[in-house]
């Protein structure tokens, strides 16, 4: 197919996808989400892992305005619904996504990147939620997935004062997990997800799927659920194959960090 306003590539069992509207600021359209739709399915087919970066100076900086104020609220919700749904397919698919992070991390990028299970970010990378600022409120799912990372009153706090907050105050805040030097995100998610793609891909269906879901429910109910899928994941074939690798040492022990 061609693209407008992504980029498409796999390297071995890892899909990258590129924001490309440089020009724009990797801003989101109507007809971006759409391209991400068809690329996020595709990546499911011919990947075990994928990476979301964004070329040129910045990740995204959000929401295309000039696209926004020309739709009804009718228009505006239907919009917002979509965002929801087909970043709902990058959050609870069937692949564990990263996201490479650098420059501008602003409103409609932050939604996007918050949808992503590691996000790894360039020390150029930035984070805003200017949405009070412009008379709007988040709607690609911010309320719920940004808000879970930092909590609340952070992103109360964002949004009220329209704060930019920098990639150490993101790493404390949960936003990202990975902190690299510029121009090093997408190396390092690279291999990110190139290492999860070895695990069996039963587990990692399963960390993406059950780990949220689990806390949405009450401590009692989150662990009964927990132990079926404990119990379904270990009587998988690849689980007693990796199970007896480990016990005839032939597969490695976990490193220690301080080593």
């Amino acid at each position: 197919m061609e693209l407008t306003y992504l980029t498409y590539e796999v390297r071995g069992d890892v899909a990258i996808l590129g924001l490309n509207r440089p020009e724009k600021r990797n801003a989101i359209s109507d007809a971006f989400v759409e391209e991400l739709a068809t690329l996020v399915r595709r990546a499911e087919g011919e990947a075990k892992a994928a990476v979301i970066h964004g070329h040129g100076p910045h990740f995204c900086a959000g929401l295309d305005l000039a696209e926004h104020v020309k739709k009804t609220p009718f228009e505006g919700v239907h919009g917002s619904r979509r965002w929801h749904e087909v970043f709902g397919w990058i959050q609870k698919g069937k692949l564990p996504w990263f996201a490479a992070l650098h420059g501008a991390v602003v409103g409609g990028g932050l939604e996007l990147a918050s949808s992503v299970h590691v996000r790894v970010a360039d020390s150029t990378a930035f984070f805003a939620l200017p949405e009070g600022q412009r008379g709007i409120f988040v709607g690609g799912g911010a309320s719920v997935r940004s808000a879970r990372l930092m909590g609340l009153a952070r992103m109360t706090d964002m949004m009220l004062t329209g704060r930019s907050v920098d990639v150490d105050t993101a790493e404390r805040w949960n936003l990202v997990q990975y902190v690299v030097k510029e121009g090093q995100a997408l190396e390092k998610a690279v291999a990110l997800a190139a290492h999860a793609a070895t695990n069996a891909e039963i587990s990692n269906y399963a960390i993406i799927n059950a780990l949220p879901r689990i806390q949405d429910m009450g401590s009692d109910d989150g662990l009964f659920v927990e132990s079926f899928i404990a119990s379904f994941t270990a009587t998988s074939p690849e689980a007693e194959e990796r199970l007896k690798a480990f016990l005839t040492k032939k597969a490695g022990k976990v490193t220690n960090p301080n080593a």
